[in-house]
């Protein structure tokens, strides 16, 4: 009975991990159109939930990996639920570190590339909102996992796609550009790019864990 009632417990617990990733996600891509069209208030808004989301995601992630090693029902599972965790740090770390690093470096981001760098954003975040829905079927209905992770695949690569574009029309069209402005383009685009990469790795972790979860 205290077994059933710990594993319900946790997975209750990440659940709201995953929720409050969601919510991370929404955040930075709110951010990330916020600082294109300099609503700075509204920017300045965003840093700061992404703050308080990042603290508590750190605190719930914690207090899961330490739930993990008590449950002996999930010892097969354990260190692929821990690489699962370890991979989705990585998206975290990217909302967040991304979202401030507009706010510390101020780059000069072109208006004829905000819809660019909206539409990048934008598929980068689908591929990591993908995931999330997957990670969560995971615990309890691990066969509906690989129809999931599909959408994930297609995302990263219109991300990429994207990014490509505004690397491609940074260098070679935008001839009035600093070629130090063009390398900050650069960065700014891979960063962004890199959250549907992340989310792809993930996807890749899932999928091997279907597989394991219902041999």
């Amino acid at each position: 009975m205290f077994g059933k009632k710990n594993i319900d417990k946790l997975i209750e617990n990440i659940d709201r991990y995953f929720d409050l990733l969601d919510q991370s996600v929404l955040v930075f891509k709110d951010g990330v159109r916020n600082y294109l069209y300099s609503n700075k208030n509204e920017f300045n808004d965003n840093l700061m939930k992404m703050s308080s989301l990042e603290g508590e995601i750190d605190v719930l992630r914690r207090e899961i990996e330490n739930a993990l090693y008590t449950q002996t029902a999930l010892v097969r599972a354990r260190g692929d639920i821990m690489r699962l965790f370890e991979k989705t740090r990585s998206i975290t770390d990217l909302l967040y570190d991304s979202l401030f690093q507009f706010e510390i470096e101020t780059p000069y981001i072109p208006a004829e590339l905000n819809s660019e760098f909206m539409k990048l954003t934008e598929f980068s975040t689908l591929a990591v909102e993908a995931v999330i829905p997957a990670a969560k079927s995971y615990f309890r209905d691990p066969e509906t996992v690989p129809d999931k992770i599909g959408r994930a695949y297609f995302y990263e690569k219109e991300a990429v796609r994207y990014s490509q574009t505004i690397k491609r029309t940074v260098f070679h069209n935008m001839t009035s550009l600093k070629l130090s402005e063009k390398f900050h383009l650069r960065y700014f685009a891979l960063h962004i790019e890199n959250l549907s990469k992340a989310a792809e790795k993930v996807a890749d972790q899932l999928a091997v864990m279907a597989i394991r979860r219902t041999m």
